[in-house]
């Protein structure tokens, strides 16, 4: 879970125990009556909460799609960024499209589950971000799949960087985005056209 999930749970937990204690305080002569009800209205909660969560799996499942004409279209997702899961190694990474960074750029996590140590890698170059100067290291990634339904784009020897800093997601810069013949943005959607 998230930071963001376990927020939202939090709030739906303060609520629901408002909700309770407006119950027990409110229906205080008749106990038998008010737990029937509180039970009802944790049922009504329960439910609304778990609808609230399936809609937010559905919603986040078609972030991505692919046109007839093979574009690939994201969707900006609720914090605004577009987010694409690529394979690295045969392993899943999700990386936020950052059209402002150079290069594809892996966090040490994500690093060392593709099968990199990021312990041993020489960490030559440096980066300016909001969080200060950190070091990068210059990798070479032997196989990176986009895949989405039918359509499966293979890239090997893409050349990439490990951040040697604290940074929670992998960006996919502009280093690997050229390979893409056109990249246009239009209100909440990215296009990716080979």
């Amino acid at each position: 879970m998230d930071s963001d999930q376990v927020a939202r749970l939090v709030y739906l937990g303060v609520w629901g125990t408002v909700l309770i204690s407006y119950f027990l305080i409110a229906r205080q002569q008749n106990i038998g009556q008010t737990l029937r009800h509180a039970l009802l209205w944790g049922l009504i909660f329960v439910g609304v909460a778990a609808g609230y969560g399936l809609w937010q799996d559905v919603t986040q499942s078609n972030r991505v799609s692919v046109t007839g004409d093979g574009a690939i279209v994201l969707r900006a997702a609720r914090d605004g960024h577009f987010h694409l899961d690529l394979q690295i190694n045969s392993e899943p990474v999700r990386f936020i499209i950052d059209t402002g960074a150079s290069d594809l750029v892996l966090s040490r996590a994500d690093a060392e589950r593709v099968g990199l140590d990021p312990d041993t890698l020489a960490y030559l170059g440096q980066a300016r971000t909001a969080n200060g100067i950190v070091g990068l290291a210059r990798v070479s990634l032997d196989d990176v799949i986009l895949a989405h339904g039918d359509l499966e784009i293979h890239d090997t020897n893409v050349p990439a960087f490990v951040n040697e800093g604290q940074l929670d997601v992998s960006l996919l810069g502009m280093g690997y985005l050229r390979r893409y013949a056109r990249i246009s943005i239009e209100g909440e959607r990215l296009i990716l056209e080979r």
